[in-house]
């Protein structure tokens, strides 16, 4: 993971959570070659972690998707993306750490009626 090629290190995205892609508008350039070619993703890799401290009742499992972005004209790796998905009871959990595009993570109800905004008023 660069510094260099990033404007700012793992910027706050809030909610925003990139399965796939790169965020641009934190691209410097490439430490390396001083371009600021196309970002590819390599070194893609998925599963599932089964550890029995994030399991719930129901057995859940934690989807884990890991890439790099890499610079398409010398190689350099400007960043590890880290995703995470999984459904803890009635909600999706989704994360994102990255020094290219930053950490957010939000929690999505499975129900057609989310129950924390059920006392809100919020539809």
């Amino acid at each position: 993971m660069c510094v260099e090629c990033v404007k700012d290190k793992c910027p706050d995205r809030g909610r925003t959570c990139l399965e796939t892609g790169s965020y641009l508008l934190n691209f410097q350039g490439c430490a390396e070659c001083h371009k600021k070619e196309p970002i590819k993703i390599e070194a893609r890799q998925s599963g599932t972690e089964e550890e029995a401290a994030e399991e719930d009742a129901e057995g859940g499992e934690e989807e884990l998707i890991t890439f790099d972005h890499v610079c398409s004209e010398c190689g350099h790796i400007i960043a590890e993306h880290q995703y995470t998905f999984c459904v803890d009871g009635e909600y999706q959990e989704y994360s994102m750490t990255c020094m290219l595009c930053g950490r957010g993570s939000d929690s999505i109800s499975v129900l057609p009626n989310d129950p924390r905004k059920v006392g809100l008023g919020v539809f």
